[in-house]
């Protein structure tokens, strides 16, 4: 133990160069660290010094023997006290970024370690804010985290979403419970010219993807004037954005009828039920029907779900995305546009773009090749900045082609 700060101390390997963490690197492995019986007994999400072999602190980590990440680093400073105000303090820093981005407070207030918050994540919906807190340390601390929560934002109403894979790995139960205040329905949220519905009790992650914000913008540049297909639009994504920005129409596909119901009701909201239609079914399915039926538009827009959530599916996950190119590009009309996406971490940004051109490539054989143009490449919106040291925190791509 540490006389100093009384906290269980953890050693990195000898063979393990700490060079990575002085550098601002925020996760430490399981098999960089010497976790002997003492160690395994400190209880998952405890606060620890983590020191290198040679005996140099390199800062306190938030500790859990049975995660792959077994240290997540938190503060330089042995005498930090990791409670509300600490808390407070890393909100508030968080907070003056999304201020200076946005003019109302609908936007991801946390995005984990680039905000300083390892494994958290927080997204606000005006007087509503949603937590998921995916690492053991937080979990322990989700009173002490909501507390500072409502004193910087001044929500009224806190959701803990404990739910999804991240958790699993960390060995913690799935929760979702309204913790602070109460919630009777989906939230109306205002973006890009559309007023979306969130349902952050039942619907998926924390009710709404404010990630492909300026993606939807983009494509709704293209849309302008033309018809749209929305595949995999949750609670109207694309659509409602491209009819906001002056589409003419947009079908939307989704197999959740929960979704499509929310997404009809953004569309009535925003003025435009007379242009909006859903179409529930499995999304490879409808594609290949609107095919065979010989139906084309303006600008197609596909934003599956992540088909390679971990390394051992990224092969079929890009099976998958070439197939979703194949069917996508089949159904734009010449001269149209299509966007093709992927949240997926575990596939990297140039074996994405090599699957989306094979598809393209495989959808039209002799005269019927469809030759492309890559137009613009998207990512995430600035309220999910980039750790520097976690190239996989960027993990939304998106893709924008012109087809000939």
């Amino acid at each position: 133990m540490n006389s100093l700060t009384s906290r269980p101390v953890i050693r990195m390997r000898p063979n393990k160069s700490p060079r990575r963490v002085r550098l601002g690197a925020p996760w430490v492995y399981g098999d960089e660290l010497v976790l002997d019986r003492r160690s395994r007994r400190i209880p998952a999400g405890e606060i620890v010094e983590l020191r290198a072999h040679d005996g140099e602190s390199l800062g306190l980590a938030a500790f859990n023997a049975d995660s792959r990440i077994a240290c997540r680093m938190l503060d330089r400073d042995l005498d930090a006290r990791i409670d509300r105000g600490w808390f407070r303090q890393r909100l508030q820093r968080a907070q003056a970024l999304r201020e200076r981005l946005y003019d109302a407070p609908f936007h991801r207030l946390a995005h984990a370690e680039a905000d300083g918050l390892p494994g958290v994540v927080i997204d606000r919906f005006g007087d509503v804010a949603v937590i998921q807190p995916n690492a053991a340390w937080a979990d322990a601390r989700i009173n002490d985290l909501a507390d500072a929560l409502v004193e910087v934002t001044g929500v009224s109403t806190v959701v803990m979403n404990g739910m999804g894979r991240a958790r699993k790995l960390e060995g913690l139960d799935e929760r979702l419970e309204t913790i602070r205040g109460a919630l009777d329905g989906p939230v109306a949220v205002p973006m890009n010219g559309a007023t979306y519905f969130a349902d952050l009790l039942q619907g998926q992650k924390t009710g709404l993807f404010y990630d492909q914000r300026d993606n939807h913008a983009f494509a709704a540049r293209l849309a302008r004037g033309g018809s749209v297909l929305d595949v995999f639009t949750h609670v109207g994504g694309f659509a409602l954005a491209a009819l906001a920005g002056g589409a003419q129409r947009a079908d939307a596909v989704d197999a959740s009828q929960a979704a499509l119901d929310l997404a009809a009701r953004g569309a009535e909201a925003s003025g435009f039920a007379g242009r909006f239609a859903t179409i529930r079914g499995d999304a490879f399915e409808v594609m290949a029907a609107l095919a065979h039926e010989g139906r084309q538009f303006d600008t197609v827009i596909c934003d599956p779900p992540a088909f390679a959530p971990a390394r051992a599916a990224v092969e079929a996950g890009l099976r998958a995305y070439e197939r979703v190119a194949r069917l996508g590009a089949s159904l734009v009309a010449p001269g149209g546009f299509l966007v093709l996406c992927s949240c997926s971490h575990a596939v990297d940004p140039p074996r994405f773009r090599a699957a989306s051109i094979r598809g393209i490539g495989r959808a039209g054989r002799g005269a019927g090749r469809r030759d492309a143009q890559l137009v613009h490449v998207g990512a995430a919106g600035a309220d999910h900045p980039l750790h520097p040291h976690l190239p996989e925190s960027g993990y939304l791509k998106a893709l924008f082609f012109r087809l000939a």
